[in-house]
Order: structure tokens, then sequence, then C-alpha cells
């Protein structure tokens, strides 16, 4: 990633409590070559993810075909996430997205945009959305 990416990143990060926090965890990609297969680097990504995952953890697929939600349906949302006490895994999906089975496994899916975002925006994008709906929460007046 872009140093932009990870001290964008950093400074939303930094900003949210304990009780609120966010890190983000990178898997390496599924080997994508001039003759190998896509699924097969998915399905790579995929048991990587699982093996990452911890089975109390809610999970949220993003995805372009899931839920969109207004910064403030999402601080809705943020609330009721934090109220379960279940640690939310977010997955960002590779280059072709997510495998089918993980999409399956998800409890919801969630799309930041009908666009197709690169990787990189799309971590600063939640990055800066989970903040902003803390700051909603809170009665901060970063979202004015």
């Amino acid at each position: 990633m872009p140093s932009w990416v990870y001290q964008g990143v950093e400074e939303y990060t930094k900003r949210l409590p304990r009780d609120f926090s966010l890190e983000f965890v990178e898997l390496p990609l599924g080997y994508r070559g001039k003759n190998s297969d896509k699924k097969t680097a998915m399905a790579a990504e995929a048991k990587s993810i699982r093996e990452a995952l911890q089975a109390s953890d809610k999970i949220i697929a993003l995805d372009v075909k899931g839920r969109s939600w207004s910064t403030e349906k999402l601080a809705q949302q943020a609330e009721q996430w934090r109220q379960d006490g279940h640690n939310l895994a977010i997955l960002i999906g590779g280059p072709d997205g997510l495998d089918a089975e993980l999409l399956q496994q998800a409890q919801l899916h969630w799309s930041l945009s009908e666009l197709t975002l690169p990787h990189p925006m799309v971590r600063l994008i939640l990055a800066e959305q989970l903040y902003r709906a803390w700051t909603i929460l809170m009665n901060h007046p970063y979202h004015k």
C-alpha cells in the first residue's frame, strides 16, 4: 500500500476509543500469473481469511451487491454492533472480490458504493466512515 493510505488510516484509527477500535489485518493475495486460475487465487485468499477469523467474530463482507447506508444509518448500525459485543471482521476482497463461500458465511453484506473502488481507497473510506459514525454517536462536531 502507498504510504498515504497507511497515514490516512492511522489518522482515523488513532482517534477512535479503545471500545470502538479498528485494526486492519493484511493477508497475502492468491497467486495470479499469466496462466493461473482466478478461482484458485480466490480460494487461497479465502483460506487465509478463514484462518485469521475468530469463531466469535461477526463477519461483514464488503460487497458491491450489499446494503448501502447513509452515514447516519451506519452510525445506528455501529451502535448495534457495539451493543452486540462481538468483534467484527469486515472483509475486503482481493482484485476479484470475495470467494462465494466467504460471502455465504458473512452475516451481513455491506456496499460502500456502487462504484468499483481501488483497494487502497476502500481502506481509507472505511476508516473515515467508521470514525464519522463514532463521532455521530458521541455528538462530536466532526460530522457537521
